[in-house]
């Protein structure tokens, strides 16, 4: 059964990081692109950065560019996303996905930043 963990989520300052861990089990993970969504009250679910599967090519949303770094250890099957000069703008709850099937989802962890 594919499962998704997320943590490392919190309360954080402006300006300040946060780095994202989401633990993968219950399929090859290291043939599988990972993707971290975040979705804000009352906004859609938005796609915030991707990894391929050997972890050589990302992307990201405009509105982290710059600003976030996904990668990903296969050896420990996690997909990491590192959050720096955080704004308003990034509390969200966070979800983990693959790209396996319609798709899997982690339950989230939660980004709060605060002024």
């Amino acid at each position: 059964q594919v499962q998704l963990v997320e943590s490392g989520g919190g309360l954080v300052q402006a300006g300040g990081s946060l780095r994202l861990s989401c633990a993968a089990s219950g399929f090859t993970f290291s043939d599988y692109a990972m993707n971290w969504y975040r979705q804000a009250p009352g906004k859609e679910r938005e796609l915030v950065a991707s990894i391929s599967s050997v972890g050589g090519d990302t992307s990201y949303a405009d509105a982290v560019k710059g600003r976030f770094a996904i990668s990903r250890d296969n050896a420990k099957n996690t997909v990491y996303l590192q959050m720096n000069s955080l704004n308003l703008k990034d509390t969200a709850m966070y979800y983990c996905k693959t790209n396996v099937g319609s798709g899997s989802w982690g339950r989230g962890t939660q980004v709060t930043v605060s002024s």
